[in-house]
C-alpha cells in the first residue's frame, strides 16, 4: 500500500534529512588516501549518536553496520572494512537516519583524493541523472516518468542503468511501496500524489548493467568489474516542485 505522509511526519523527516546532509558534508572531508570505510562507518555512528539519532539500517534484516560502503565495482550494500582506500578510488556511502522517528535516506559517491577526467565525468553524469529524475517527481506525473528521464539521459551519455535495485517509498519504515525504477516508460506506473515521500537513487555502471551477488548475500557488484556510482535523495511530492529533504546545498 502506498501511503501519503501528514504534515507532522514530513516535518520530522525534514529534520532527519538535514542531519543526514550535514553528516555527508563531514564524510566528504574524510575522503583521503589511507582512510578506511570502517573508520567512516564508526564516524557516522558517533555523529548520529551525538545528535540524538540512530542509523536505521543497522539491524535491518541482520545488517551490522551504520552505513553501506561500496567501493569501485561494488554497486550497493558494500560492508565497511579496514582496508585503506587509495587515491582515485570511488566509494558510495549510503545511510538511513532515524531522528525521533523521522527517516531520511541518501547515498553519495565520493572520489578518494584526486579524480581524473574519466572519473569526474562518470560521477557528474550519475549525479545529473538523479536530478533529471527528481525533476519528474511531481504530483500528477507517473513513476515511469522518473525512470524514463534517468535512463534516456544516462544511456545517451554512454552508461548503463542498474535494473536490480530501485528507489522506494520511505517512512515510517525503511522500505515501503512504491518501487521507483530508474528505467522504464514515460506515462506508466502509479501516479505520484502530494504527500508521498520517495527515494530516487540511480546506480550507473561504466559497463554492463547486470549485477552479481557476493557470498555475504548483501553486496552487489558489476559482472564485468567495471565501476558503479550512485547518488540518492529523499523527495517529498508536493503540489508544486519536489522537495529534496536531504539536500546538501
Amino acid at each position: 500500500m502506498i501511503t501519503r505522509k501528514s504534515a507532522r511526519e514530513i516535518t520530522m523527516m525534514e529534520e532527519a534529512g538535514k542531519l543526514l546532509a550535514s553528516c555527508h558534508k563531514e564524510i566528504s572531508k574524510m575522503m583521503k588516501p589511507g582512510v578506511t570505510t570502517k573508520e567512516i562507518d564508526d564516524f557516522v555512528e558517533k555523529f548520529l549518536a551525538d545528535n540524538g539519532a540512530t542509523p536505521e539500517q543497522k539491524g535491518y534484516n541482520g545488517y551490522e553496520y551504520a552505513t553501506c560502503a561500496s567501493v569501485n565495482d561494488e554497486i550497493c550494500h558494500g560492508f565497511p572494512r579496514s582496508e585503506p582506500l587509495s587515491n582515485g578510488d570511488i566509494v558510495t556511502i549510503d545511510m538511513v537516519v532515524n531522528l525521533n522517528g523521522g527517516l531520511a535516506d541518501s547515498a553519495w559517491t565520493y572520489v578518494v583524493g584526486e579524480a581524473d577526467e574519466k572519473t569526474q565525468r562518470f560521477l557528474d553524469v550519475t549525479k545529473e541523472s538523479l536530478y533529471r529524475g527528481i525533476k519528474e517527481a511531481k504530483a500528477g506525473n507517473r513513476i515511469g516518468d522518473i525512470g524514463y528521464a534517468i535512463q534516456q539521459y544516462a544511456e545517451a551519455e554512454g552508461y548503463a542503468v542498474v535494473r536490480d535495485f530501485t528507489g522506494h517509498g520511505i517512512g515510517p519504515t525503511i522500505h515501503e511501496e512504491p518501487h521507483i525504477p530508474h528505467f522504464g516508460l514515460a506515462g506508466k506506473g502509479p501516479r505520484l500524489k502530494e504527500g508521498m515521500v520517495i527515494t530516487i537513487e540511480p546506480m550507473l555502471n561504466e559497463g554492463s548493467w547486470h549485477s552479481k551477488m557476493d557470498n555475504n548475500n548483501w553486496t552487489a557488484r558489476t559482472v564485468d568489474g567495471e565501476r558503479s556510482a550512485q547518488f540518492e535523495h529523499t523527495i517529498v511530492i508536493t503540489k508544486n516542485e519536489p522537495l529534496i529533504i536531504t539536500d546538501q546545498d
